[in-house]
């Protein structure tokens, strides 16, 4: 049976994402992307379903810095529509609330409940964990903003439904494998995920990039990070569409490892189908 990883509790968002992904694998809850990471490379699992960035709270900290160091792969894309349930112990109703725990980003998408209601709020390591501490405490002024599987999975009582501040909130995974596995190139919509670090020359980033622009390839994310003390040039994570067999593609790569100390593909993959197209 395939294992997957993750980082949470039985009952997350990212939980959710594995078993969309992988309906029927055992399930690995790992306390930390690390672990997750950790737990594919040392073969406790077969993928780790990680998310990298949110629609309304942005990038995943830390995951970009762990990518290029974990020696994994990309080999798919998962985007994840947002949930959160307000929930409570069994019998409880909305006056007795007083606290409302969760997730820091859960917290931050869900600011207009959490100011109509006028809760104290409490940070939880992870959305449901945060259930699971209610449930356990079984304090009828404590509640949980969860998904909504973690209500069953916890029993406890919904209180209010669908309470994200945006209903397009979305979380966008990848899936990690200790294999490449290269998605080859059928002419289907494919993304392409790399790291870099350009050398230390003026205008080396605007040069590296330049093939990208002139070759009509889509650059649809770059983000640079510092490694170490920050005595390092900075490094370049980019997502671009296409695939490295194409000849554009080809052309941009070819004049962007010119211009760069370091290029490494993380992964070829395909688009998602919710993915937005270009013209």
């Amino acid at each position: 049976m395939t294992t997957v990883a993750y980082q949470g509790e039985p009952g997350s968002n990212s939980a959710t994402a594995a078993h969309a992904l992988y309906p029927g694998a055992g399930q690995l809850p790992c306390t930390s992307f690390e672990q997750a990471l950790d737990a594919v490379t040392l073969g406790t699992a077969d993928d780790a379903v990680i998310p990298v960035d949110n629609s309304a709270a942005g990038r995943v900290a830390d995951v970009h810095h762990l990518l290029p160091e974990s020696g994994l792969f990309i080999v798919a894309e998962y985007f994840l529509a947002i949930r959160f349930d307000l929930m409570g112990v069994p019998g409880v109703t909305l006056d007795q609330v007083e606290c409302v725990r969760s997730h820091v980003h859960a917290l931050g998408q869900c600011r207009k409940l959490l100011r109509e209601g006028g809760w104290r709020t409490l940070v939880s390591d992870d959305t449901a964990g945060a259930a699971r501490e209610v449930a356990e405490l079984g304090d009828p002024r404590h509640a949980a903003l969860a998904p909504p599987a973690a209500a069953g999975l916890y029993g406890l009582d919904v209180l209010r439904s669908e309470v994200e501040d945006d209903p397009d909130n979305t979380t966008r995974f990848v899936v990690l494998s200790r294999e490449a596995d290269l998605a080859p190139h059928t002419g289907a919509p494919t993304m392409t995920s790399l790291f870099f670090c350009v050398r230390n020359i003026p205008s080396a980033l605007y040069k590296a990039l330049g093939g990208f622009a002139s070759s009509g390839v889509n650059l649809t994310k770059i983000e640079s990070y510092q490694m170490g003390a920050g005595l390092n040039p900075s490094r370049f994570y980019v997502e671009i569409e296409g695939h490295p067999d194409e000849q554009r593609v080809d052309l941009a790569l070819h004049e962007l490892r010119f211009f760069s100390t370091e290029v490494r593909i993380l992964g070829v993959y395909p688009a998602s189908e919710h993915r937005p197209r270009t013209s």
